[in-house]
């Protein structure tokens, strides 16, 4: 195709050491601006994809259900090798009508009774945390703090036994991402197999003897007057694994590095001269956990002025629209009374995150943790960044914590 724009196609956004080697705020800023969506020429045998950066157009981009589909894949890696093998079964690569379908019946997942109970725990165990590291002079947020407070949400909310967790946390760790640039696909692979398959045990148990928890009632429910294959159950208790896990981890790492950057930020959260609620949302901002979500288009359509054909992978790079001054006031600026604030961390349209409520109160349970105990937060060493073209952030963040 003719549509790559001279200076965009520098950067190949299918290699994870691009987002670890390079300034990715300069690229987008340059394609934004010249090419706000291009075509990614094929590489080494991978087909091409469209690549879509302006604020607007992502937001047009995720609320085209009907002409973006989902249930290809919506990760970039796994579209490039061909068809997500979840597509039709997993919540998250499902198109309507059954998405809606299968999304009623996560949303139960969901309910107040159910979060209440859940958020309580992540008060408890954000403040715990937060005080036991306070008194230990030099630490690791990341694997003292990070690892814990999601990992260990949704394990309540799925009612995971607490000795399968360490294994859950570990698996999940290589699923989508590593800390080494040479790291073996094959791993990330295994570590997504071994989570599916111990889903799919603990899901025949609890259909053979249902208990008050999500997963019972995942595997007990029907949607189309049939019930959820244990395989199927498996996928959907793994998505929300994925999501409620990687994506809150690297958000609260990024919460800390941002807070140590910016101590006058800090400050203005801990003196209570903004709300920590205000200060979520611009975290959720700055972190933009997922660099992309990937759609398939399914019939030809026009997408920031270029013509896409039914079949082409398009790309949603949250990354770049959460930046775009066109949408924000001083973008590459941490401001945490930013308003409005009208990011695309958890999407947008039919597809929007359905863990939102939950991640929001994960990072809401440490903001306050953080304010209670905290006077200052400064950066003790260099921070790991992860090695992913989906998975934006840290994996190693040496800090430490002043007392109030």
């Amino acid at each position: 195709m003719s549509s790559s724009a001279a200076g965009t196609s520098a950067l190949d956004l299918t290699d994870p050491t691009t987002f670890v080697r390079n300034d990715p705020h300069a690229f987008w800023a340059e394609v934004r601006d010249r090419r706000p969506v291009f075509w990614h020429e094929a590489r080494e045998g991978r087909p091409g994809f469209w690549v879509v950066s302006r604020h607007a157009d992502v937001v047009n981009a995720y609320t085209d259900a009907a002409g973006l589909s989902s249930a290809r894949g919506t990760v970039l890696d796994v579209l490039l090798r061909g068809d997500d093998s979840a597509g039709g079964r997993m919540l998250a690569v499902t198109d309507r009508p059954r998405h809606r379908d299968l999304r009623n019946l996560m949303q139960r997942a969901f309910s107040p009774r159910v979060l209440g109970e859940v958020a309580e725990r992540v008060n408890r165990r954000a403040d715990e945390l937060i005080r036991r590291v306070t008194l230990a002079g030099e630490f690791d947020f990341a694997t003292e703090v990070a690892e814990h407070i999601p990992m260990g949400t949704i394990c309540d909310l799925l009612s995971i036994p607490p000795a399968d967790r360490p294994d859950l946390l570990r698996w999940n760790k290589s699923a989508l991402s590593s800390e080494e640039a040479d790291a073996d696909p094959y791993a990330a692979l295994e570590a997504r197999n071994e989570i599916l398959l111990y889903f799919s045990d603990l899901a025949a148990r609890r259909r053979a003897e249902p208990g008050d928890d999500v997963i019972s009632m995942i595997a007990t429910a029907t949607v189309d007057g049939e019930p959820l294959s244990l395989d199927d159950v498996a996928l959907n208790c793994y998505s929300l694994v994925l999501g409620g896990d990687e994506s809150s981890r690297v958000t609260a790492i990024c919460a800390v590095k941002a807070f140590a950057d910016f101590p006058d930020q800090w400050r203005a959260v801990r003196d209570g001269e903004v709300a920590v609620d205000s200060a979520v949302e611009e975290v959720l901002r700055w972190a933009t956990p997922a660099l992309h979500f990937a759609r398939t288009a399914t019939t030809e359509l026009e997408l920031g002025g270029q013509r896409v054909r039914a079949g082409d992978i398009v790309t949603l790079w949250n990354i770049s629209a959460n930046f775009d001054d066109r949408e924000f006031d001083t973008p590459r600026s941490f401001r945490v009374a930013r308003t409005p604030n009208k990011h695309v961390s958890f999407g947008r349209g039919p597809h929007f995150c359905l863990g939102a409520y939950l991640g929001r109160a994960e990072l809401r349970a440490l903001l306050t943790a953080l304010v209670a105990t905290v006077s200052r937060i400064e950066l003790a060493g260099s921070p790991t960044r992860v090695y992913s073209n989906f998975l934006n952030g840290h994996s190693t963040l040496p800090v430490a914590f002043s007392a109030r």
